[in-house]
């Protein structure tokens, strides 16, 4: 299995970012009357970066998967990738849906979950799937942490989540997929791949299954990556987590078209 590079590459839009300030602070240095402008130009470029930031998907900020390597698409290969957890009450019965149809899945956990649940994680390794980084305190604020504070979350949910299943996690997702210009640098340090998706549901808001299972199973195709709630689900009328009837909805409509869920990991082969 290749690992994420670990040497961080700055992006065309960080480069152009700090080529700006230089020349912003030529200008002031040399014709201070210029300040305005310049101050201007680098607000204009704080806000862009801001907007960025804000698009979980983009690729401006570093790389950035949201969608299955050319090789695993070409394998038909599709990623379920399920957030928030690990859940005392629905991630166990998200594993036996995933085993009654032979899928794997990546858990992108919570490290404070994870310590508060640790035989869960390790049930979730045993059973074939793939534990994965959300950071360790899923902090709402984590977009607009300094370099630091993304270091902090970052290594204490590596430790957290290796010390439980044996296994360093690769992949890294932010909390609510937003971010700055910090994270890259830090998840090229410690050899993680930010990881986004095709698709998602918006399950943790949306309580109607059907229209949760309408939105991922016509994004299905080869190399799509999706994205599903174990924790913080939103719950059906009926007030069932509406994971629980989405998954079987998608992973039908995924064996007829041919498709195979695997984890990240295995992705990556």
């Amino acid at each position: 299995m290749r690992r994420p590079e670990s040497r961080w590459h700055s992006t065309t839009l960080i480069r152009a970012s700090i080529a700006l300030h230089l020349l912003a602070l030529l200008a002031v240095t040399t014709t201070p009357a210029w300040w305005p402008w310049a101050l201007a130009a680098v607000a204009g470029n704080h806000l862009l970066i801001a907007s960025v930031g804000l698009w979980p998907r983009s690729n401006w900020l570093g790389p950035n998967w949201t969608r299955l390597p050319a090789a695993a698409a070409a394998r038909n290969e599709i990623a379920l990738t399920i957030d928030d957890g690990p859940d005392p009450l629905v991630t166990p019965q998200v594993l036996d849906l995933l085993e009654h149809y032979g899928a794997r899945a990546t858990f992108f956990c919570i490290g404070e979950k994870a310590a508060q649940h640790p035989e869960l994680c390790r049930d979730i390794v045993r059973r074939g799937h793939a534990v994965e980084n959300h950071s360790q305190h899923h902090r709402h604020h984590f977009s607009v942490m300094g370099l630091g504070g993304i270091m902090r979350e970052l290594q204490a949910a590596q430790r957290t989540l290796a010390s439980i299943t044996g296994m360093q996690p690769l992949f890294f997702r932010a909390p609510a997929g937003l971010r700055n210009p910090f994270l890259e640098p830090a998840l090229a340090q410690l050899g993680l791949q930010l990881a986004t998706w095709s698709v998602r549901g918006f399950d943790t808001r949306v309580g109607d299954a059907r229209r949760v299972s309408t939105k991922l199973v016509q994004a299905l195709q080869p190399g799509a990556i999706l994205l599903l709630h174990d924790g913080n689900a939103a719950r059906s009328a009926a007030g069932t987590p509406v994971i629980l009837e989405v998954l079987p909805v998608v992973l039908e409509a995924a064996a007829a078209a041919r498709l195979r869920p695997v984890t990240l990991r295995e992705a990556m082969a």
